[in-house]
């Protein structure tokens, strides 16, 4: 149960119609990197505090549980694969956008799916 608690939670959190004009999207890796570095992506609701890092990893904690993971930049995509604690969650490429310094957004399937909302501390 809780594993998809956890998947529902990172690809199904929608933004909200009125927000989406404020977002802009990022299409490389360098203006993401300057987005996420030295910054942690949270999602107070569900206890997700995940930290991107710069070589390719991704780590982290869900509902108290490890969240481990790799990504890459890919077409103007940001692509990774994730572990919740001995769940796979598998590779997906994901639109990226940012709002200010403030908050990154990422839509499943190349922007095709569902999206879920960061805070960046």
């Amino acid at each position: 149960m809780l594993p998809r608690l956890f998947a529902a939670a990172l690809l199904s959190v929608a933004a909200l119609p009125a927000f989406a004009e404020s977002f802009s999207r990022i299409s490389d890796r360098s203006a993401f990197m300057e987005a996420v570095q030295d910054k942690e992506l949270r999602m107070g609701m569900f206890g997700i505090f995940l930290k991107v890092e710069e070589d390719g990893e991704i780590r982290g904690r869900a509902l108290g549980w490890d969240v481990t993971g790799t990504w890459e930049w890919q077409d103007g995509y940001f692509c990774r694969e994730m572990d919740w604690s001995g769940y796979p969650i598998p590779k997906n490429c994901q639109l990226v956008e940012a709002k200010g310094g403030e908050e990154i957004r990422f839509t499943v399937d190349k922007g095709a799916g569902d999206s879920a909302s960061f805070k960046l501390r």
